[in-house]
């Protein structure tokens, strides 16, 4: 028996990765194992999407891979986006470092393992595909789980401006409809409660048989029908792709989740055209008030980026202005990081100073804490089916889950599990938080 040990950095999609590469590895004999010190393999699961994470995963490798010094027969590989993103220049920045596998290359990974030990070498596949989904490869899960993520489609062809996604994924693909129902139906089997749809762009699935087309609005049914003891998430949705068709899919399945992430970033119009985003504010708040007709409780989260390149304090203020009259449940905010390669690094500046972007950071920060609270005072009062997803961080004696519009609820049940739907009445809340008590239909 091997052991094999994964660090993940990043988004969702590297979860899923993770459990991908897991699978492929056990038919090799690894086992999952919980810490380094045990492992006779390390993996360090990397994101390129700012220069933060890619600092945070260089540091980490080096001091895994000092490990070695003591254990020769230790391995340490990096797998994900930083490998098709900087390539060479990762052997330079952590010397010790035995391999190098790409977001598409994880099925060579067994010989590069075994190359990275017989030869001693420094293999490196960062190939990307035109046709790799990996579906007939069903990611490890854990028996009994609560929430699941599955990959529907990989890669992105919108090419925004300041994105490395289309570069260290490569161009969409999408996995066909049998075999995302396969996992679902596997993760059915291991009592699952939930699983979320994933892709850079969900809206832009697309899968050909002979005699029919699925898009997303199409797959999202089928799964609801097919699978309706499921709670239905997906992530993440492009604005211009957002159709009155998929609002309507949402709106007609009770068990897709009335909640929907749709990044925003900028509430200027100015700044989304530099951006390369393909639509405005108008057309974006449309879209909004389609969702809002057809599920008048459904909860928006957002992306924002501050400090874009030419980015004027009256395009903040216009930002803060949209945030308000949006008036988002969640929202992910981050100072702009220029990647280098990305067209937004050769055609438009970074120009706008760090202690700006620092204070129009934390600026909408404090703004959106106020939306938060705002948005969860109106749940006082209201009952919610709440799916437990473990105990509370700060309250052993608690549970802590999710309802359908993914807002976090606090609640004691002395007679709930995990993976439990709980039906409970919110008495009081916090800008994060939701908390309340079990309701007895009397």
């Amino acid at each position: 028996m091997k052991r094999l040990y994964i660090e993940t950095y990043g988004c969702q999609m590297n979860v899923a990765d993770g459990q991908l590469v897991e699978s492929i590895l056990s038919q090799e004999g690894y086992v999952q194992c919980k810490t380094p010190d045990e492992a006779d393999l390390i993996l360090i699961n990397t994101c390129s999407i700012r220069q933060h994470a890619e600092e945070r995963a260089i540091a980490r490798m080096r001091e895994l891979t000092s490990f070695k010094r003591k254990r020769p027969g230790l391995r340490v590989g990096m797998i994900g986006c930083m490998a098709t993103w900087n390539k060479e220049k990762i052997f330079d920045a952590v010397p010790l470092l035995d391999f190098i596998a790409g977001p598409d290359s994880y099925r060579k990974l067994p010989a590069l393992i075994e190359q990275a030990t017989e030869n001693n070498s420094h293999p490196m596949d960062v190939i990307l595909s035109t046709v790799e989904t990996y579906e007939d490869i069903i990611p490890h899960h854990e028996a009994k789980g609560v929430s699941a993520f599955v990959s529907i489609m990989r890669g992105c062809n919108n090419f925004c401006a300041y994105c490395v996604v289309p570069y260290t994924r490569g161009r969409e693909r999408s996995r066909s409809v049998p075999s995302i129902l396969e996992e679902i139906h596997h993760l059915v089997e291991l009592e699952y409660k939930e699983v979320t749809l994933l892709g850079q762009n969900v809206n832009s699935y697309n899968w050909k048989e002979p005699n029919k087309e699925w898009d997303f609005p199409a797959l999202l049914a089928r799964i609801a029908q097919e699978f309706p003891m499921l709670r239905i998430r997906f992530a993440t949705s492009h604005p211009k792709d957002a159709s009155l068709q998929l609002v309507e899919t949402m709106a007609s399945y009770p068990n897709i989740a009335r909640s929907i992430h749709l990044p925003l970033q900028s509430g200027s119009n100015d700044v989304l055209k530099r951006m390369h985003r393909h639509y405005t504010l108008e057309t974006y708040k449309e879209k909004i008030d389609w969702f809002r007709k057809f599920m008048p409780d459904i909860t928006i989260s957002t992306d924002i980026i501050v400090g874009y390149s030419g980015e004027t304090e009256d395009d903040h203020r216009a930002t803060m202005q949209a945030m308000r009259e949006i008036h988002f449940f969640y929202a992910y905010m981050f100072k702009y990081s220029e990647r280098p390669g990305t067209l937004a690094s050769k055609k438009y500046p970074d120009d706008v100073p760090d202690e700006v972007k620092t204070r129009r950071l934390e600026e909408i920060i404090h703004l959106q804490q106020q939306l938060s609270y705002e948005h969860n005072l109106q749940d006082i009062g209201k009952l919610y089916d709440v799916l437990i997803e473990g105990v509370s961080k700060k309250n052993p004696n608690k549970w802590y889950g999710r309802t359908s519009q993914n807002k976090v609820v606090v609640f004691s049940e002395p007679t709930a599990h995990i993976g439990d739907f709980v039906k409970v009445k919110i008495t009081s809340v916090t800008p994060a938080t939701l908390l309340g008590e079990p309701y007895k239909d009397k």
